[in-house]
């Protein structure tokens, strides 16, 4: 069975009551009501909210109450949003609102995740190697994408993975909470110096209070991966500063010193992602990934659940539980059993003005908000629909992107390499050159004395053709490089352009869903007012009606169909279920 994310959008464990969290009933941006508390972050506490008209779960985050102050903190989050969605990435929590209530509270609407944190199956121990990679590679995907449009997750660890079914595959990755994420070269939203992240997981440029960057964030892949490998971190230590001493200046030990089974290839990326000096790692994560399905095209094909022992399919993963208030569907059947209850209360149609004024208050209330939902829907089919239609550009841009970065990749590590070649080049030529003038040098005293023989002429020449030889090898380096390097600065200027192109479609999108999203809003507020006047009447009615011994049957069937199970005391939603409406 799928189990939860103790920090992270998906299913809860428990109800949290109400009285623990006043926050739950709360409706979230005119329109998303909060049911139950599933986590808490280091910015911020995540809820399962319910759109209040169409049966839309999401998960939503609030920025802590003690944080709120902190302008710093709320910018981030800001951020948070707005560098997910630019990256656009399968394996990168889809983020759908952002937002800022009334009363100053931010808030984060978030698609709502079942699954399994990967820390709860790293407790568990090591994985089969192919799982491992196969995890691994999702991970360096989604976050060369990242990287490749300027984004920097900052604090990735085994909470931030969440295991998930798609599609009938398991252990399908998200990534989630870009909390610390911010836009390369932009520092303003970070005080100097500060050591931001969880020291387990730290680079050692962050450990040293240094701006964090892409080979931060693959460092921390490294982390993971000896973990899946090995089942335990690379450094422990209970007290803070000793942890980050380690990531600052010890050595990563080798798997196989823990595993002696560990893949020898296996053990190589971990020690090259876990390398103190970044410009030792891999150049970035396409570099990764090549590395990666070399790997797991050596491996052998049987499935890591095979390997595993286990040949059981994975459970389906669980669906929200329903809505704790009747949806705005039901209100026509709870307005025709009340109808029914005072036909039968009152017979000859003698019931009391209020009682009468109710009932049509019902009736006239489940119209309204039956046109209404129809018209939120609509609404927000059509603000789906320029999401999707937003996301597949930003996907398209994305993979151009991609593709762009991958070739650069491949082409600096070739200037690189032929940079190396000219080094040593460089090196051979200056030998030759020294080799040339000391036998020059002897031909010249030779000859002067009358004394030069063909092998020392011989010789000198041997050496001056040495010279023209490493020279030319030189100049063919130094063009090869000076070629890859202009080739690399191209595909940049093209990228840079496709991610300027990106900002701007993002911002001018952006833009059109907030208007939408107000106007949903709007409607939806209307909506909450409904179900307060609906609510309403429907506590005067069972008041009215509860006692009496004819309305029995039918009291048990609403109170059924609300989900109540003491029929003599009924306590009907009321208004505290809509305290932000």
């Amino acid at each position: 069975m799928a189990q939860p994310a103790p920090q992270k959008p998906a299913v809860a464990a428990h109800r949290t009551k109400k009285a623990d969290d006043p926050a739950l009933g709360k409706v979230i941006a005119g329109r998303y009501r909060l049911e139950a508390r599933i986590g808490e972050g280091g910015m911020g506490i995540v809820y399962r909210a319910r759109h209040v008209l169409i049966d839309r779960v999401v998960a939503v985050k609030l920025i802590r109450p003690d944080l709120r102050g902190e302008t710093h903190l709320r910018a981030w989050m800001l951020r948070e949003a707005r560098a997910a969605n630019r990256v656009d990435h399968a394996h990168i929590i889809d983020i759908h609102d952002i937002g800022e209530t009334d009363e100053g509270e931010l808030y984060l609407v978030m698609e709502y995740l079942i699954g399994t944190p990967l820390s709860t199956e790293l407790a568990h121990g090591p994985m089969p190697l192919n799982r491992g990679v196969d995890i691994l590679e999702q991970m360096g995907a989604a976050l060369s994408r990242a990287h490749d449009l300027g984004v920097v997750h900052r604090d990735l660890k085994s909470d931030n993975i969440l295991l998930t079914h798609r599609g009938g595959r398991k252990d399908f990755v998200k990534i989630l909470d870009f909390g610390l994420a911010a836009l390369a070269h932009d520092p303003r939203l970070a005080p100097k110096g500060a050591v931001f992240g969880t020291p387990e997981y730290m680079s050692p440029e962050q450990a040293r209070g240094e701006q964090a960057g892409p080979h931060s964030d693959l460092y921390a892949l490294g982390v993971l991966f000896f973990e899946m490998l090995t089942g335990q971190l690379p450094f422990r230590s209970g007290d803070r500063d000793s942890l980050l001493e380690m990531q600052r200046t010890a050595p990563a030990p080798r798997p196989t010193s823990i595993r002696k089974d560990c893949s020898p290839a296996a053990e190589r990326i971990v020690l090259r992602l876990l390398e103190k000096d970044p410009r030792k790692r891999y150049r970035d994560g396409h570099h990764l990934l090549e590395e990666l399905k070399a790997l797991q095209r050596s491996l052998p094909s049987a499935s890591w659940e095979k390997e595993g022992g286990g040949d059981t399919p994975p459970a389906a993963p669980l669906a929200p539980p329903p809505p704790r208030t009747p949806g705005v569907i039901e209100w026509a059947g709870r307005a025709g059993l009340f109808a029914r209850m005072v036909s039968r209360a009152y017979p000859s149609a003698n019931a009391a003005p209020d009682v009468a004024q109710a009932l049509v208050t019902l009736w006239d209330l489940a119209a309204k908000a039956s046109g209404l939902e129809g018209e939120v829907a609509s609404h927000t089919r059509k603000l789906e629909a320029l999401e999707r239609r937003g996301r597949a550009l930003r996907a398209e841009i994305g993979r151009k992107v991609e593709e762009l970065a991958h070739e650069e990749s491949r082409v600096l590590r070739e200037a690189a390499a032929y940079g190396e070649e000219e080094e040593a080049a460089r090196r051979e030529l200056s030998r030759a050159e020294q080799i040339a003038e000391e036998r020059v040098a002897i031909a010249d005293r030779a000859d002067r004395a009358g004394a030069g023989t063909r092998t020392i002429y011989e010789q000198a020449g041997a050496a001056h053709a040495m010279v023209e030889a490493q020279r030319q090898w030189l100049k063919t380096r130094e063009t090869r490089r000076t070629g890859r390097e202009a080739s690399a600065a191209d595909l940049r200027r093209q990228i840079e352009e496709l991610r300027g192109q990106l900002a701007r479609y993002a911002e001018a999108l952006e833009e059109d869903l907030a208007t939408g999203r107000e106007k949903v809003a709007g409607r939806a507020r209307e909506g909450l007012k409904y179900e307060k006047s609906f609510f309403e009447a429907s506590a005067l009615l069972m008041t009215n009606l509860k006692g009496k011994p004819e309305c029995r049957e039918l009291m048990n069937e609403l109170l059924a169909s609300s989900g109540e199970h003491e029929p003599n005391q009924p306590t009907p939603p009321g208004p505290s279920r809509t305290a932000d409406a």
